[in-house]
């Protein structure tokens, strides 16, 4: 079971976008896909329409040890994709979790109880992706992700800062990796809102290509207005506008994250020297 935490301190990069429509194109291509919200704001689970009041069975309860992994997944209308919302309790969570022992552990024990759960009643993993939408921030929530996880999907934009944004990011994986999960790499990382048309953007990309060739991912996500009307509809975009090219791009992803499996990926270790040398 893949464990992927989709990761950028910085907000409007297209990690929710990223979330939704790359669980969407695994599960359409066959695969059991379960998405977890761990932003406050609550946008995956509004861009599905799964807005839930407080008090109901959301990440928040996962984190307090209310409910368990299992019973907080919510099934979708596409078959094979469940997610476990959130709600506005899980603005608080950070603080209410900071005096707890094991904290950054709690949704890494949950998901290993469901994993473990399932292996022994069928014989088989519950999920083939588990895909986490990280908040903007490096706090509590996101390090309990990159804990649970065991690859991290770096979405971001083509613009100057992010190879600068890029050499703090692996920075921080690697302190994970070498202190609370040894298993974390980085496979991916993913350019949206791409503009083929801006020349600064197709530096950037090339800059990125140059310092993480084997990460980098050959798909790109264009700006595509489809993909941002999704949301007020409550659709992913294969609802919304199948025919659009933010499905074909989300499309193509798929298939290079399921071709993935076919080698073995590359660990954080190399992406992070590749990010010493990288300066935008």
């Amino acid at each position: 079971m893949r464990r992927i935490a989709i990761l950028n301190q910085k907000g409007g990069v297209g990690k929710t976008t990223t979330t939704v429509n790359l669980g969407a194109a695994l599960a359409r291509a066959g695969r059991r896909v379960a998405l977890v919200d761990l932003d406050p704001q609550g946008n995956l689970s509004t861009h599905l329409g799964l807005e839930i009041e407080s008090g109901e069975p959301s990440s928040y309860t996962v984190l307090s040890g209310e409910t368990d992994f299992a019973q907080t997944l919510r099934p979708t209308t596409t078959a094979g994709l469940h997610v476990i919302p959130t709600s506005i309790d899980l603005s608080g969570a950070e603080l209410e979790l900071a005096t707890l022992d094991q904290r950054e552990t709690i949704l890494r024990r949950s998901i290993d109880a469901w994993e473990r759960g399932a292996i022994e009643r069928t014989g088989a993993p519950p999920a083939e992706y588990v895909l986490f939408d990280c908040p903007p921030s490096l706090g509590l929530l996101s390090l309990n992700a990159l804990v649970a996880a065991r690859e991290v999907f770096v979405a971001l934009q083509t613009e100057f800062l992010a190879l600068q944004g890029m050499t703090r990011l692996l920075e921080v994986v690697e302190l994970i990796r070498a202190q609370l999960n040894p298993s974390l790499q980085v496979t991916g990382i993913l350019p949206c809102l791409y503009d083929s048309r801006l020349r600064l953007a197709r530096e950037i990309l090339g800059e990125l290509r140059q310092y993480f060739p084997e990460q980098c991912f050959r798909r790109t996500i264009g700006t595509n207005v489809k993909l941002a009307e999704a949301p007020s509809y409550a659709q992913h975009v294969f609802d919304y506008a199948p025919d659009s090219s933010g499905a074909r791009d989300y499309r193509e992803l798929a298939e290079e994250v399921i071709g993935q499996e076919r080698r073995s990926p590359t660990g954080a270790n190399s992406a992070a020297r590749a990010a010493q040398t990288a300066q935008p």
